[in-house]
């Protein structure tokens, strides 16, 4: 089996305690690497690194960490076919979902950070002001924050690490990432890049292991300035706790139960296929998914008709094959999550349309996780697949008869991470929009994503933006500096 390795100080190492996990392939449900099981000790390794490298990443000039960051896209994306293939191998997902977004974005988003900081100093400008009594003039630096922290989720893992990464390097700042245990083949991956691409030993540092082991020991590191999450909300919830109180800058990107909300007078095939990918896209293992639908009641017989009829065709295959229209459940405890949730919907009444249960497939995939596409509907609001992100292949449907329901209804989580609406009302699409309670709302469309907007979310899903300026932000300190003038 493939050995996966920590990365401390510019060296590709084996844990402390020379303990490993195994990391199991989800298509096959068997074992094909082993991954370390760090603990506080390969932490503290790492922030020491981290903080050592620190003086002289941070004085580089903006142009030389630049040129750095293009280095390592241009390595990413010459070994694309590769990285994406890991991904699909690691998560389960569909090698064409990997192939046309994780490891493109990732290369993109290396590229725009390195392009962004040449504009000035971290890419945000120096503000200036005069004052005439007394004559002075004020500046304000972003420094950065110092060693930092970034822990990343299992859906995504390559994309979401670049996405914090990229920015915290640009801005001068050196880390020490945490990738989510079910998915660490790409951040490995990566750390072979660095060493390549003359990253100096320490700017990156990577830890594997679990969350309960490396997580505690990780945001709560005198050491560690800030702290930069994405996962769910329960994780967030407990860094929260014990890193709130040692005030460290902290950015929480966690949990969604985004509504995708229909008009009768959107446009209905755009609204159908939206609707549908955002609802499986992934196996709906995405925070962005859109995982209750509403629907207009003069339109909902035919669209839940139609949206059933859809779903029936996404047949879950091998990730790896480009006929495959579903990939595998990223693990076995993902998929026994599903399994309960969808049982525990029927007893609160909810009716399965489709879908609804494991999918069996032949040898070698047979001992695989794989969930049919499953659409519910006679749910009350309230009930618990209305209320709690179970990231699957699973969406409820309801209607609604006046836009004043609509809202309440797609108001009505803990979450606000994204919602979408579909009319061909401007007015509408307006007034819906700015009374929604989510980070993003898409109009007409889901997951068109530009990364110079701020991204996060209401309510329990998140504190803090990212994306773009928004990033380089969390990642420096801004200091004033007030000179008299004579």
């Amino acid at each position: 089996m493939d050995k996966i390795l920590n990365y401390v100080a510019g060296r590709l190492i084996e844990p402390a305690d020379g303990v490993f996990v195994e990391k199991v392939n989800p298509a096959t449900g068997l074992a094909y690497a082993l991954m370390p099981d760090s603990g506080s000790s390969d932490v503290d390794a790492a922030v020491s690194a981290a903080a050592s490298a620190l003086p002289a990443w941070s004085e580089r000039i903006p142009a030389a960490r630049a040129e750095v960051l293009r280095l390592l896209a241009g390595k990413l994306e010459a070994r694309s076919d590769e990285f994406a293939r890991a991904e699909s191998i690691d998560t389960g997902k569909l090698l064409s979902l990997s192939s046309r977004m994780d490891i493109p974005r990732s290369v993109g988003m290396l590229r725009f950070y390195a392009d962004l900081i040449g504009q000035g100093d971290c890419g945000l400008p120096s503000e200036s002001s005069s004052v005439p009594e007394p004559k002075a003039v004020n500046r304000t630096l972003f420094q950065p924050l110092g060693v930092v922290a970034c822990i990343t989720p299992w859906n995504l893992p390559l994309y979401l690490l670049i996405w914090k990464v990229a920015p915290a390097l640009a801005a001068g700042n050196c880390v020490v990432a945490k990738p989510s245990e079910h998915s660490p083949m790409t951040a490995f991956l990566f750390s072979q890049l660095c060493a390549e691409a003359g990253l100096p030993p320490g700017v990156l540092n990577v830890v594997h292991g679990t969350g309960p082991k490396v997580g505690p020991a990780l945001v709560t590191h005198p050491e560690v300035a800030g702290i930069s999450f994405t996962g769910s909300t329960a994780a967030g919830a407990e860094i929260s706790r014990l890193a709130a109180p040692l005030f460290k800058r902290l950015s929480l990107e966690m949990g969604g139960k985004n509504a995708t909300v229909v008009f009768a007078d959107a446009d209905y095939a755009g609204a159908l296929d939206a609707a549908l990918k955002a609802a499986f896209l992934n196996q709906g293992q995405f925070c962005l998914a859109g995982s209750r639908i509403l629907v207009e009641k003069s339109l909902y017989t035919r669209f839940r008709d139609d949206l059933v009829a859809k779903a029936r065709e996404l047949r879950p295959g091998d990730p790896l094959a480009p006929a495959s229209a579903q990939g595998a459940i990223a693990s076995r405890a993902q998929l026994d999550k599903i399994v309960d949730a969808v049982a525990l919907a029927c007893k609160e009444g909810g009716t399965v349309l489709c879908g609804g249960a494991r999918v069996a497939l032949a040898p070698p995939l047979d001992r695989g996780f794989y969930f049919a596409p499953t659409v519910i509907e006679g749910l009350p609001a309230n009930s618990a697949l209305n209320q709690e992100e179970i990231f699957g292949p699973v969406v409820t449907i309801a209607s609604f008869a006046t836009d004043d329901e609509a809202i309440a209804l797609a108001n009505g989580t803990r979450y606000g991470l994204t919602a979408s609406v579909f009319t061909g009302n401007p007015a509408r699409a307006s007034r819906v929009a700015s009374v929604l309670k989510a980070g993003t709302v898409w109009i007409n469309c889901w997951l068109v994503r530009d990364i110079r907007v701020p991204f996060g979310g209401m309510k329990d899903s998140g504190v803090g933006r990212e994306g773009g300026l928004y990033s380089m932000r969390f990642f420096t300190e801004p200091k004033n500096v007030c000179t008299r003038e004579g």
